[in-house]
């Protein structure tokens, strides 16, 4: 009997420390991709905090192409509210009209000379850089964590304790499709 109940706790110290380790390492995957999210924050807040400058500095010369610049500019008040995906899509939307505002800037010599603008090019060029790492990081810490919420035996205690698959930083569909050069 004495043994019987000897050995139950044990099975039972066995039970709870499983469940300890297990939801503490769903906490701390958790909090990885919180952490990947937030450098994607502080690279799009860079980013945002650059676009004034840029558009500042080809305003002047841009008159022909204001839909360009009014598309950065409402796509940039919607980058700093919403959902993961509302950010992500005007995150994209973004890249999309800086890549349209780099383009145009080669029809304007004066203002491809600018150092003003060449500074701002690579400081968004590099942001851009820094934003891709940002999200590769995101979506691969996330997939460890939701790997980790759906393989047994952590998703007994995964589903017991209220953990939540996140979702993946995904790209526009317009953005897969091929690139037309034209020369």
């Amino acid at each position: 009997m004495v043994s019987s109940l000897i050995i139950g706790l044990i099975v039972l110290g066995i039970l709870v420390l499983w469940v300890i380790l297990i939801f503490n390492s769903l906490v701390r995957l958790r909090y990885k991709v919180k952490n990947a999210w937030s450098q994607i924050d502080v690279q799009l807040k860079r980013r945002y905090d650059l676009i004034p400058n840029l558009i500042e500095s080809v305003k002047g010369y841009m008159k022909h192409e204001r839909e360009v610049l009014t598309e950065i500019t409402n796509a940039r008040a919607n980058l700093v509210s919403g959902s993961l995906t509302e950010r992500a899509k005007a995150s994209n939307q973004i890249t999309e009209a800086l890549k349209s505002v780099f383009a145009v800037a080669e029809n304007y010599p004066k203002l491809q000379a600018s150092e003003n603008f060449k500074m701002l090019q690579e400081e968004l060029a590099g942001t851009e850089n820094k934003i891709s790492y940002a999200r590769q990081y995101y979506n691969d810490t996330t997939m460890d964590y939701n790997t980790k919420i759906h393989v047994f035996p952590s998703n007994i205690a995964a589903g017991i304790m209220g953990f939540k698959e996140e979702e993946f930083f995904k790209t526009e569909e317009k953005e897969k499709e091929p690139v037309k050069v034209k020369f």
